[in-house]
């Protein structure tokens, strides 16, 4: 499987979900649903539910707004260079995500403080513009049967990267880079130095840190009935903040730095 979670694609997604696809995509700005969403779509009533909750923040401005104070003081580890020519494509890969991920991490972020409590009450992140995502053609998202076998098995190995002990989830980043494995090689070489020496893991840890008190600001502006089953939805969704989104957002930024010797 190219998921350990269940998941609907896009391409198989009908009726209600697949119109809830599309309004996920005009709504983030994205061209491809994220796999969070995906996975939820899979639960009885859970995606309906969760992106009723969460579509009002993005409208709002919310998840911009705490990206912009996340990116200001923004843990992230100094990669070796990893400039030089690609395919376009892989900078439209790394560009997609930097955004998607991080206004994602701050809605779900929110939606869990939202169900199990920790909403902050005294929050200061306030509605703001939205920054446009960017509007990239983006490569097939491969699975283990479109790629060499070398190619899956050196996307499974940067997957463990700043996940401990064990993945739950494969994040999409590295599938839509499959692509260009002799890029993924590199990045393999440029995150096993910070891995090693703990320097990645810390920084992921500390990004998380602030990411969830930024959330639990937002969380304020969620309003919505206790959905049937929350507690499955704050664990799935806990996954992908404390996990495969969790990490990504990190990454990703570290990775777009080191391409560009300097900020995105």
């Amino acid at each position: 499987m190219s998921d350990p979670l269940p998941a609907i694609t896009e391409a198989a997604a009908t009726g209600e979900i697949a119109d809830l696809f599309a309004d996920i995509r005009t709504t983030v700005g994205v061209r491809v649903v994220n796999l969070v969403w995906r996975h939820l779509a899979t639960m009885e009533g859970a995606l309906p539910w969760a992106w009723a909750a969460v579509k009002p923040l993005y409208l709002k401005g919310l998840p911009d707004a705490a990206m912009a104070a996340f990116h200001r003081t923004m843990d992230i580890p100094k990669l070796a260079s990893l400039a030089g020519d690609e395919p376009a494509s892989v900078d439209a890969v790394l560009a997609s995500y930097d955004h998607s991920n991080t206004i994602n991490l701050f809605a779900l972020g929110a939606l869990r403080a939202w169900l199990n409590g920790g909403v902050d009450r005294a929050g200061t992140i306030a509605a703001g513009p939205r920054k446009a995502a960017p509007d990239l053609a983006l490569p097939r998202l491969a699975s283990e049967e479109d790629v060499a076998p070398e190619t899956w098995a050196l996307v499974l190995r940067l997957n463990k990267f700043g996940d401990e002990p064990t993945p739950l989830i494969l994040a999409s980043m590295y599938r839509h880079l499959a692509h260009a494995p002799a890029f993924l090689q590199r990045v393999e070489a440029a995150l096993a130095p910070v891995a090693a020496d703990g320097t990645l893991r810390k920084a992921i840890l500390d990004n998380r840190r602030t990411a969830a008190a930024l959330s639990a600001d937002i969380a304020r502006a969620i309003s919505a009935e206790s959905p049937a089953h929350a507690s499955e939805i704050e664990k799935a969704v806990g996954l992908f903040v404390d996990h495969a989104i969790g990490k990504m957002v990190t990454i990703c930024r570290a990775i777009r730095v080191a391409r560009t010797r300097g900020e995105p």
